[in-house]
């Protein structure tokens, strides 16, 4: 694994890149019996170095980052895309109700303006990836993994510093 030294502008339109267009993400936080990861809509909004996520103060995952913020989500389809964050519960009305849609109704079964609807705003530190490169690739990748090789030159993962 090798770190890029990007600029923070970079290192950002390399994550938009890898994830635009992915719809569910694994959310990991850290509960007291240790990591809890659940599946959760990624809001459709281009990414400055934050995601954002809506859902309910009650629910495990609210007490989860009030607790302790650190975050991890986990991105999966062409690439995969594991970003470390820090996370804030936001209450804005006027923020909810820009991300609020019919399907966030039906399932949450209630509307944008109930004060137990909260967002989750997941501020990024840094973001692994791992190209999905060929078949070829990977299986080489993998085997010199294996075979305690290094893998640096196959070039496949990079780690992205998002501040």
């Amino acid at each position: 694994m090798s770190t890029l030294h990007h600029s923070h502008e970079e290192a950002v339109e390399t994550v938009r890149k890898l994830i635009k267009g992915i719809d569910m993400a694994m959310f990991t936080t850290i509960s007291d019996e240790g990591l809890v990861s659940r599946p959760m809509k990624t809001q459709e909004v281009e990414f400055d170095g934050d995601l954002w996520f809506l859902t309910k103060k009650d629910t495990s995952k609210f007490g989860e980052i009030l607790h302790d913020p650190r975050v991890n989500v986990v991105y999966a389809d062409k690439s995969y895309v594991s970003i470390r964050g820090m996370a804030k519960i936001v209450e804005d009305v006027n923020k909810k109700k820009e991300f609020w849609n019919a399907g966030y109704e039906a399932f949450l079964k209630t509307s944008y303006d109930d004060p137990d609807v909260i967002l989750i705003q997941v501020h990024a530190e840094a973001a692994e990836y791992w190209k999905s490169g060929n078949l070829a690739e990977k299986a080489m990748y993998m085997f010199k993994r294996m075979t305690n090789q290094d893998t640096e030159q196959l070039n496949l993962n990079e780690t992205v510093d998002l501040e």
